[in-house]
């Protein structure tokens, strides 16, 4: 008499944590990747610290993270995470462009970067492309990159003064730019009003600009390069 064969188990799902403070985006992108029979999502988290107690507990495979969070931003949630799980790969799924954060994100020990209206077919992409242990930009953002690092002279960010900002400076130069004064920016950010402010002043001097008026300018010229 034949021996029954034992059924075979199903192959484990990689795990993702997801990171967004809009409650509807992550249910959405629960929904898309449930749908995937090799993905799940094994937690969620709409703040930064949060994130982080509860991916060292659940210990996931991949975190699909969003650059503005309230409080600590994205890419100080990549920096955290690299630091205390650098085998940890993070990807960035964001509205922001990708042409302004994506360098950033990668040095920041960040291995992706795809923006949201890319759509669900290229975040699964580079989903799988970051479980493989490769980087997801787009072919463009790598060429820029490249080009970046091999031209002479060439430092962080391209050697450009904007690269001597912190992640956090250079979050608030990107929404002066958009014309925001520094009480929107303090609510945007979850930050005090004396917070915003005194990175106010630390991009001044970093920057070399003399008064509020000439940071406004550089803000909005610089955003506007980057359109």
């Amino acid at each position: 008499m034949a021996s029954k064969s034992r059924p075979r188990s199903a192959p484990a799902k990689h795990r993702l944590f997801l990171v967004d403070d809009h409650p509807i985006i992550r249910e959405g992108l629960g929904k898309i990747i449930s749908q995937e029979a090799d993905l799940e999502v094994c937690g969620e988290a709409d703040t930064a610290d949060e994130a982080f107690g509860r991916i060292g507990e659940l210990k996931p495979d991949l975190v699909l993270t969003d650059i503005g969070l309230p409080g600590k931003s994205g890419l100080e949630l990549i920096q955290d995470l690299h630091a205390a799980l650098p085998e940890l790969p993070v990807l960035v799924l964001s509205m922001h462009d990708e042409s302004v954060y994506a360098e950033r994100v990668l040095r920041a020990g960040g291995r992706g970067y795809v923006m949201k209206q890319a759509g669900p077919a290229l975040m699964m992409q580079a989903i799988r492309q970051v479980l493989a242990g490769k980087v997801a930009v787009s072919p463009a953002i790598s060429a820029a990159i490249l080009e970046s690092l091999t031209r002479p002279g060439a430092g962080r960010d391209g050697g450009s003064t904007v690269g001597k900002l912190s992640n956090r400076e250079f979050e608030i130069l990107r929404l002066i730019g958009q014309g925001r004064d520094s009480h929107d920016i303090a609510q945007a950010l979850h930050l005090s009003i004396k917070t915003v402010d005194t990175h106010r002043g630390n991009i001044k001097s970093k920057l070399g600009l003399r008064n509020s008026t000439e940071l406004i300018h550089y803000a909005v010229r610089w955003v506007g390069e980057q359109a």
